[in-house]
């Protein structure tokens, strides 16, 4: 079974696409978006005519989610987006006070977040007076108007939020933002980087990601993961491998805790982001339901250890979880993703929360074992890492390296991977009982031997960084 599930997923992410550095409105294939224009009905954003069935079908049988909403709510619980929540609750319930709420928290000049006075501009059209809707449309109008460049990935998803909301009452404004947003900046923060081996958005702007992504589909007909769909397809598999294994209990519920060059504060992991993070995947599910690697996350989501129960969390659990969606068993997911835009690995020796991981991403080495994080310089020689599904091996000084034999009876060979070599650098390989050949390492600096005989030894001497030895010949 462990075999057959390697084969099915690895099947499953053979997918080879050049970057596509332009979209289109009309298709979301690679071409130019001629058309800004929103022509969509209120609600726009996020509760479009299917969403918004689910969430009132799970507000009437009074689901699992919805009671925990309810109960924060009917408690006046302090919430972390007091209007998100609000406006949610009324488009979902029908309870207008909840939206009256909602509109006094957006007139109220003190409250500037442009991301939740565009939802509730959107969800609570039809309890807006005439006045009411003249000045959240003026607020808004003003926060898009000569916005040359967003500030940030956050920024950006406010500026689309607010020019779709707006877009009938100011449509200059609303295609100039949109174009601001989606035809220079997308390209520049995300398309850019991505063509050039480097992280486009951290972890905490998943979300932020997700809800443009949402937005400009369900208004414009474009899929801005086309931008980039070799990194894009995958992306809900890597997210997954991301994760230190073991979870951390907080007060209302278990979170998995995603993995971060940044070093942990007092000892406790930032539990806004990882809100901010599965927050992100029930929106990567619920924008693409019938992607195999979407239907996987979908099954590691709706584990009811980890569904967010707290003040910040409860209003995205509730929006985007769809627990009727069938989802695949992470446990068919191999224990090993390498990422080969960015150069990142990511393994770990089994789904338990016990088990021993080990990512390189953002030029750095981390090991997790025993509830501990372990950073590692990849570059000095030490002892192979066996983690089952893989070895690893360390130091750019090393030239000869013995494959251990598989821990795995049944297994014969071993998966290989040598981290801390030169990025892109074309090095002559010889192993036992084959011929001298050559391979390039990654952008990472990594070389990846699959299926290799336990027992083998692998051989490298450097050649000539690639870009070098392409201007040779």
């Amino acid at each position: 079974m462990k075999n057959a599930g390697r084969f099915m997923i690895r099947k499953l992410l053979l997918f080879v696409a050049a970057p596509a550095l332009l979209f289109s409105q009309d298709t979301g294939d690679s071409g130019k978006v001629t058309e800004l224009a929103v022509y969509t009905e209120h609600p726009r954003l996020f509760l479009r005519p299917q969403r918004l069935k689910l969430l009132r079908r799970e507000a009437q049988r009074q689901s699992l989610r919805w009671e925990q909403f309810q109960t924060l709510t009917g408690a006046k619980a302090e919430m972390q987006e007091p209007a998100f929540a609000a406006a949610l609750y009324y488009q979902s319930g029908g309870d207008r006070e909840a939206g009256r709420r909602a509109i006094e928290w957006a007139l109220n000049p003190k409250n500037t977040d442009l991301r939740q006075l565009a939802i509730v501009y959107d969800w609570c059209q039809e309890i807006l007076t005439e006045a009411e809707n003249k000045a959240l449309a003026t607020r808004l109008q003003r926060a898009i108007t000569g916005v040359q460049a967003p500030r940030n990935m956050s920024h950006a998803r406010d500026l689309v939020l607010a020019g779709i909301a707006v877009a009938d009452q100011a449509p200059a404004q609303s295609k100039a933002v949109l174009g601001t947003v989606l035809q220079k900046y997308w390209a520049a923060a995300v398309t850019t980087p991505l063509t050039q081996g480097k992280l486009p958005f951290p972890r905490a702007d998943a979300l932020p990601v997700m809800e443009i992504l949402h937005a400009t589909r369900d208004n414009l007909n474009v899929d801005l993961r086309q931008s980039y769909p070799a990194w894009f397809k995958p992306l809900a598999l890597e997210w997954l491998l991301q994760y230190y294994p073991t979870p951390w209990p907080a007060a209302e519920n278990e979170f998995h805790i995603p993995s971060s060059t940044d070093p942990v504060k007092d000892g406790s992991p930032d539990l806004n982001s990882a809100v901010l993070c599965r927050a992100a995947e029930l929106a990567l599910v619920a924008f693409d339901t019938n992607a195999p690697e979407t239907q996987v996350l979908q099954g590691w989501l709706m584990n009811d250890r980890f569904l967010m129960r707290g003040t910040f969390g409860i209003a995205y659990e509730f929006l985007w979880a769809n627990p009727y969606q069938p989802g695949l068993s992470y446990y068919h997911v191999p224990l090993v993703f390498r990422d080969d835009t960015l150069g990142s690995l990511f393994m770990r020796s089994s789904w338990d929360d016990d088990a021993k991981w080990l990512g390189y991403f953002n030029n750095q080495l981390q090991v997790f074992e025993g509830g501990r994080i372990i950073v590692l310089n990849p570059e000095l020689t030490r002892d192979p890492l066996n983690l089952d599904e893989g070895v690893v091996f360390f130091g750019k000084s090393m030239s000869r390296f013995s494959v251990p034999a598989s821990k795995d009876a049944e297994r014969q060979t071993e998966d290989v991977f040598i981290v801390g070599l030169k990025p892109r650098t074309m090095y002559s390989i010889e192993t036992d009982d084959e011929e001298l050949n050559e391979a390039e390492s990654d952008i990472g600096g990594t070389l990846f031997f699959p299926a290799t005989r336990g027992g083998a030894t692998i051989r490298l001497s450097a050649g000539l960084p690639v870009a070098a030895a392409a201007k040779g010949h």
